[in-house]
This record gives C-alpha cells, structure tokens and sequence, in this order.
C-alpha cells in the first residue's frame, strides 16, 4: 500500500476536489477538499489490507451485498469489474445508466454517492496510476462483484504463501 503515500499534499487536495458531491453548491475550500482526500485514501488503505489478509469470496462489505450484486449484474451483465474501462464507464451514456442504480440504493447504503477511490485493474494494489474515483455505491457493487468473481483472489497474502 505504499504506493498510495506518493501522492504529495497537491495531488491529494486534487482528489479531494473531485470527492465533493455537488461543487456548485459549495464553496472551494482546500481544509475540505483534503479532508476528502484523507478519508477517501484511508478508506483505499483498509479495504485493500482486508482483502489482502482473508478470502475476499467469504468477505461481505454490507447487509445488502446480495441485492448489490444481483442488481449489478442485471443492470451491467457484461460490465468488465477485472480491469475497469474508465472512458467507457464515465461515458454520459454511461453515467444515466449508473446514476439510475446508484440511486437506488439512497437512504438504504451509508454515504452511497461519497467519493471513494477504486482500482482499475483488480490484479494490482492501489497506485496513482491504478485508481480512479467512483461513488461509493460503484465501488461496493464493483468489488463485490470482484470479489465473488474470483478478481480479488490473488491479492489474498495467505493464499500466495501455499500456492
């Protein structure tokens, strides 16, 4: 997870300012945008040491794992969670279809649209060049998906060691 303490102050205060919901209707402030920053690079840091020390097939992320993933898979049946196209998943076609899933999940998932970082190929640890923001929605849907889907596997430090 070293990796991830390369960004230095400016680049995190960036992140910090693409995490904000809704920059229209707050003011730009750098204190807030680092903030941002910290947790959503803190919440980059303990998921990937969770899937690093367990089986991330057994690993559930919320109470609503099950809905999540079935939904995902219904909505985005051939969405590639392996190695993440970032054009074509930003895309604004693509992003109606996300924001009709996401919003589904309002008031039922804990900060389901905060901004939280994502790896885009699921082979390898959290980087700068190996992330990508995403709703927190996008990303439980995605790693669940990852996770059952057998992407995470080879991150597991345990398995590594007998194989």
């Amino acid at each position: 997870m070293a990796s991830l303490s390369s960004f230095n102050a400016s680049e995190v205060s960036s992140i910090g300012g693409a995490l904000q919901a809704d920059a229209g209707k707050y003011e730009n402030k750098q204190d807030v945008e680092f903030q941002w920053a910290v947790k959503a690079y803190h919440h980059a840091e303990t998921y990937f040491n969770l899937i690093s020390s367990v089986d991330p097939r057994y690993l559930k992320l919320t109470q609503l794992d099950d809905e999540i993933y079935t939904l995902f898979r219904q909505e985005f049946p051939d969405f590639n969670v392996e190695i993440l196209d970032e054009d074509k998943m930003k895309s604004p076609a693509a992003k109606e279809k996300w924001r009709g899933f996401c919003n589904k999940f309002q008031n039922r998932v804990e900060d389901f649209n905060m901004g939280t970082l994502i790896r885009k190929n699921s082979h390898e640890e959290f980087s700068e060049s190996n992330s990508t923001l995403v709703v927190r929605i996008q990303f439980l849907a995605i790693e669940i998906a990852r996770n059952r889907e057998g992407f995470n596997d080879g991150l597991n430090k345990k398995t590594k060691e007998t194989s």
